[in-house]
């Protein structure tokens, strides 16, 4: 009886929609489902988004950031490959921000009252495919983010050289075609729809492309800087106000800040190299950014003493594993099952709530001083060197409000490390590397093109061989395109010269 009474109500549901399937559609949609989302959002979802880790490898190749430990913490700090780490950046922007954001333009670019929004799409897409280009070399470009679009699931990899031509050529043009007449959109929140900040953003971004250029092609870096500079096109940032930065808060929190807060927080230092130039400097910045933990397993509630004495602080030597770095000298011994290393400061930098940082005043400022120094554009090397670093010692205050570094103290440290002409590049690249601290893409792209700071190599005696006595140039792709997509993998690593830790970004001549 069970059964059949089944079979007598299938067949009662099956007679009812052949009766009516010619309203199937219009009966069966949520009158209270949205069916599709509004540009705006989905934009908002890209710059959030944008936010992806950069610590096992980035800022630890720079050596700001290390750990001594094997297995899932492994990467820059021993300068072998770990896929788990390797292909983050890959999976993270392609599968978000670069999504949504294709998705933004497709949506856009035949909506004249939208055209604001698709050209910040523009520009924000081709940041995120420069830091791709940074990351990896080659990669997906011209049939990237067409699953949905157009059904290309095994996209083709693009030469990089080529994918950076057209990057320059949408920031040009997209910063060129924003209108303040135009409608624009509230729900950016970088600027909040700010179109004259936006054409600051586009052209300090174009600087920072035409400066990778510098070894490559210094005539191109040299066009391209006073292209972005000019100020019948907005020019670039000239304030902290600025800033591209995502505002995190305690419901969207940052995945760094979570990550130093998080079960990793006793396992994660600040490197030696980074706190020993801090510290041999005087730099009023030292104590924002480190600190020692009487109990640096802990969760900031119960943490203990919390020292911040520049004098006191210690990075961790790189080199060593969690066996052999009690042999490292200086060596400063733990507490319960951390070291006792300084640390990130969770109450600012690392907070579960600090903003990220993706392109700066002070960087732009430092960029700026590089170029005229090089003779390219016109203005003082000196100014906008001291611009920089003040503008990155205020920028502190945008992480922590109250994390104010006195203008007394800023003077005092630019009259002691006055800018010098003859030491200039080191110097104003140097400062990039402190003011890129936490941004570790951007940190270690301006590494490999300027050569500076002078690190020395890390000597980690198991790294992978193609970077033994040597930094790592490029991360290899994820093992998951080798099988899945191994046709289009295959003529990229062909077309590169390899797929490892050794090979270069072509900008980054020796």
């Amino acid at each position: 009886m069970k059964f059949k009474n089944i079979y007598t109500y299938t067949a009662v549901i099956l007679l009812g929609l052949s009766s009516c399937d010619k309203n199937f559609e219009q009966v069966n949609v949520n009158p209270v489902l949205p069916t599709t989302i509004d540009a705006a959002y989905l934009f908002s979802n890209a710059q959030l988004s944008s936010a992806i880790g950069t610590y096992y490898y980035q800022s630890q190749i720079v050596q700001q950031i290390n750990t001594p430990y094997t297995g899932v913490l492994e990467g820059g700090n021993h300068n072998i490959v770990y896929d788990p780490n390797t292909n983050a950046n890959f999976n993270s922007l392609y599968t978000g921000p670069i999504k949504f954001v294709e998705d933004v333009i497709e949506k856009t670019k035949a909506v004249p009252t939208r055209s604001n929004l698709y050209n910040m799409a523009r520009i924000w897409r081709a940041y995120l495919y420069q830091v791709l280009v940074d990351t990896y070399g080659d990669v997906p470009y011209n049939e990237a983010g067409a699953a949905y679009l157009e059904k290309i699931t095994l996209p083709k990899y693009d030469d990089q050289k080529l994918i950076y031509d057209d990057l320059i050529k949408e920031y040009q043009e997209a910063t060129t075609a924003l209108d303040a007449t135009k409608p624009t959109e509230s729900g950016d929140i970088f600027y909040k729809g700010d179109i004259s900040q936006w054409k600051k953003l586009g052209n300090s971004l174009l600087l920072r492309a035409g400066m990778r250029y510098s070894k490559l092609d210094p005539a191109k870096a040299e066009q391209l800087a006073k292209i972005a500079i000019d100020p019948a096109n907005g020019g670039v940032m000239t304030s902290n106000a600025d800033n591209a930065y995502v505002a995190f808060n305690a419901t969207f929190t940052n995945p760094t800040g979570a990550w130093f807060q998080g079960t990793e927080r006793g396992n994660v230092y600040l490197g030696a190299p980074f706190v020993d130039y801090l510290k041999a400097n005087n730099d009023p910045r030292l104590p924002l950014i480190a600190i020692k933990y009487a109990t640096p397993a802990n969760p900031l509630a119960t943490a203990g003493a919390e020292n911040t004495n520049p004098v006191d602080q210690v990075g961790m030597p790189y080199g060593y594993n969690e066996s052999t770095i009690s042999t490292a000298p200086g060596y400063p011994g733990k507490t319960g099952p951390a070291f006792n290393y300084s640390q990130v400061n969770r109450r600012t930098l690392a907070k579960i709530d600090a903003p990220e940082f993706f392109v700066t005043y002070a960087q732009t400022q430092l960029l700026l001083a590089e170029a005229a120094s090089r003779g390219w554009i016109a203005g003082d090397a000196a100014t906008f060197y001291n611009t920089g670093v003040k503008a990155h010692m205020d920028q502190f205050n945008q992480f922590n409000a109250g994390s104010i570094i006195p203008t007394a103290d800023q003077d005092a440290y630019l009259l002691a490390h006055p800018y010098n002409a003859v030491t200039a590049l080191e110097q104003i690249n140097t400062q990039y590397w402190v003011a890129s601290f936490l941004n570790g893409s951007e940190a270690w792209a301006n590494f490999r093109r300027s050569n500076y700071p002078a690190l020395t190599p890390n000597p980690y005696p198991a790294a992978d061989p193609s970077v033994k006595g040597g930094f790592i140039r490029r991360l290899t792709y994820p093992a998951r395109e080798q099988s899945v997509n191994s046709v289009n993998y295959a003529e990229a690593v062909t077309r590169m010269g390899g797929d490892n830790l050794g090979v270069r970004i072509f900008w980054d001549k020796q």
